[in-house]
């Protein structure tokens, strides 16, 4: 693994309706190395995210440190960084595919519409034939080339939650960012999502997965960090943060952990 840190918080704080959603949080994730961060509704999650997409602000350091840095920098052109931090989430679904214009676009269309980081093509955009070009590539890589013609409107959950994913990677950035990625999938869509995961994370996009379902922790992740209330209660390797007392006490709630292979489970214990 990279010695170059590709995400660092130091004591990063954030507030939302005068109160801390982030309380003094501390990461730092390198290239090429794949990470989950789980915990309850509520724990600071999506909240993490936001400082890292600049979407938020953390609050000002007395000692002139910068609490965020991403790929080394601490001041960033967000156009410029979504070129190498791509984001795929069920409120970018909601935004790209069913709110917007881009639902009306073809799969590769809506795939190319990420180089300039907007829900649809205008006509100042200037498309070259090179973009279309990695976008078939981006759409290759997880096996989707077949929706290329087809209009994200009339897709189902599933296949548009890929061309999102190809949107995400069109640039091929070094940081692909899952918020609870699999929300709204059915059972056969969740898997062959989470397979195509698998597949980026072997082709070496450092991936960073946020969820609450530890059943969704690829093999490949070998690093899981545990929030609570805004706090890390956590930080470490899978088999050490995954257990029946750490999540129980994240969760708030009697919980088991049932390991099998590779694959963990998470149910409710059973009293007596």
């Amino acid at each position: 693994m990279s010695a170059e840190p590709v995400l660092e918080l130091d004591r990063a704080t954030l507030i939302k309706g005068g109160r801390a959603v982030l309380d003094e949080v501390t990461l730092t994730v390198f290239s090429g190395e794949h990470l989950a961060i789980v915990g309850p509704n509520g724990s600071g999650k999506s909240s993490l995210i936001q400082l890292l997409t600049r979407e938020c602000y953390p609050v000002f350091r007395r000692d002139g440190i910068s609490p965020v840095r991403l790929f080394g920098r601490d001041r960033w052109d967000v156009t410029e960084l979504r070129t190498r931090l791509g984001i795929v989430s069920p409120d970018l679904h909601q935004r790209f595919v069913n709110g917007s214009a881009i639902g009306h676009l073809r799969a590769l269309e809506a795939v190319v519409s990420g180089f300039f980081a907007s829900e649809m093509l205008f006509l100042h955009h200037r498309v070259t034939e090179s973009m279309r070009e990695r976008a078939r590539r981006a759409l290759e890589r997880i096996a989707a080339a077949h929706l290329a013609d087809r209009p994200v409107n009339e897709m189902s959950t599933g296949e548009a939650r890929r061309v999102l994913i190809a949107r995400a990677l069109v640039n091929e950035p070094r940081v692909l960012v899952l918020d609870e990625p699999t929300t709204g999938l059915d059972l056969v869509a969740r898997s062959e999502f989470l397979s195509d995961l698998r597949r980026i994370a072997a082709d070496g996009t450092t991936l960073l997965l946020i969820t609450h379902h530890v059943e969704e922790i690829l093999p490949e992740i070998e690093r899981v960090l545990l929030l609570r209330e805004g706090r890390v209660v956590a930080d470490g390797r899978k088999e050490e943060v995954l257990t029946s007392e750490r999540l129980s006490g994240a969760f708030g709630h009697p919980l088991e952990v049932h390991r099998e292979g590779e694959e963990y489970r998470l149910g409710i214990a059973r009293k007596g």
